[in-house]
Parts: structure tokens; sequence; C-alpha cells
């Protein structure tokens, strides 16, 4: 296996190859509840052995590690921790042709970031579409395409959009674009399938650490929905929302959302 001195060629690298995988479980015949479980098995068990390999002191937090399925170092004193999502979308993963799902692998290193008193930051992240195959990463310089559509573009859940986004949507005119996973709706605003995500139905850390990473290192906007930071490695593990938007959208998104909360 190869060696990887940069954090960001590690997360890229992991991602890839767990879609990559995940991709060979589609093609063995599984359906429904089967498939899904067993792509996220053959996943979380790929990364946890990679990052072991290549990164033996750090912590990492996953769904199955904080369910306490399984032991890593205590991230609550450990400098560095990964944040992975091996299968995010499996409903969408167990829906063959459907693309919208992905790999997620995040960093996060106390004491980085500005101004923040040292409660630390995502330090590279990638973000993995096997169905479209492409791999988002912070080691990559990722500029966000300009904006090729007039009428603006939010993309929301397939199955619960939150309801003041549609009345955003309404009062300035936007489309809403339906889409599977946090990371492949992100991503969409990154590629400029949409021009902003906003969600508000209760997510995890593992469910945006890396697309927001991603999303920062193209320089898009975000923030939680009422415009505090998004914090990682946090002892609750529970962050029910965000934004993530071009940042010429943010002051207009935000004083709805402040205005929709007061209402």
């Amino acid at each position: 296996m190869t060696d990887f001195d940069s954090d960001h060629e590690l997360a890229a690298w992991a991602a890839t190859s767990a879609g990559e995988l995940l991709l060979d479980v589609r093609r063995q015949g599984l359906e429904g509840r089967e498939l899904k479980d067993a792509g996220d098995m053959a996943a979380h068990e790929h990364l946890m052995k990679v990052l072991a390999e290549h990164r033996p002191d750090d912590a990492i937090l996953s769904e199955e590690s904080w369910r306490g399925t399984e032991s890593t170092h205590d991230r609550s004193i450990t400098d560095r921790v990964w944040i992975i999502d091996p299968l995010d979308g499996t409903r969408e993963f167990s829906e063959p042709p459907r693309d919208d799902w992905a790999v997620h692998v995040a960093l996060w290193e106390r004491g980085a970031g500005n101004g923040d008193g040292g409660l630390g930051e995502l330090i590279a992240g990638a973000v993995a579409q096997p169905g479209i195959g492409q791999t988002f990463s912070t080691g990559d310089r990722v500029d966000v395409p300009p904006r090729t559509s007039d009428r603006p573009r939010i993309v929301v859940s397939r199955t619960r959009p939150p309801a003041f986004v549609e009345a955003f949507a309404a009062e300035i005119d936007a489309e809403l674009v339906p889409m599977g996973s946090a990371g492949a709706k992100v991503m969409a605003v990154v590629r400029d399938v949409a021009d902003a995500y906003i969600h508000a139905g209760g997510q995890y850390e593992w469910d945006s650490a890396a697309p927001v990473a991603v999303a920062r290192a193209a320089g898009l906007f975000t923030s939680r929905v009422d415009g505090t930071p998004l914090r990682y490695n946090q002892d609750d593990v529970s962050l029910p929302d965000l934004i993530v938007c071009r940042p010429e959208l943010s002051e207009s998104i935000l004083e709805f959302v402040h205005k929709h909360q007061a209402d």
C-alpha cells in the first residue's frame, strides 16, 4: 500500500478506494437491506484498515465507533481525529443506477483554525462520488465554476426538505433540486449544479465534515443556519443543520432564516 506524507492525499485515496469497493459490492447482485448492509460494512472496514495503517496515532469518529461497536483512540484527548462516513446515502446506493451517494473522509486537528481559542478545525477532507467517477479533495485546487443559472438553485433532501427552505425558494423564485446524500448535495454546489444547500432536519458530524472541508477549500460559505460556525469533534456529535452556498447568497439566506425563526 502506498505511503502518504500528505493528509490531503490520504483522504482522497481512502475515499476513492472505498468508493471503488462500493461499486464492486453493487455488482454482486444484492438488493435492498442486504445491499445497504454489505456496502456499509465493506467501506467501513476498508477505511478503518487504511487509517490504522497510515495514521495509527490518530483517533477515528464514525457512526460505528460513536455507537461503541469499535474502539479507537480517545478523541477527547487526541490532537487529530478522522471523521468518516463510509457510505453517505445508503438509500441511493441501494437503488442502482442512482449516483447521488458518497464516501466522506475528513481530518480534524486540535488547535487548528484562526481565532477559535484552540478549539480545532477541519484541515483536510475528501468526498468521493463513485457513481460519477469523481473525488473532490482539499488537496486539489477546486474553484467553483462561474454560476450558469439565472435562477437560484437550492438542493434539498429527496424526502424531507425544511419548510422554511421551500418558503425561501418561493420568495426568491429559486428552483428546488431534490438529491440524496449530504455529500452529493454539497458537491452539487461545488460543481455548479446548485447554488445552495440548506439543511435543518438533523445530522451528525460525519454527515457534513468532509463535504464542508471541501466546500471551504473551494471558497464557498459554510455555517450553521443561525450563522454560527460549524464545530467538529465535539462531545455531542449531533450537528443538526448547516448552510453551504455561494458567498453572494449567504446574507440573504441568513436574513431569511433569522426572520423565519422570529416569526
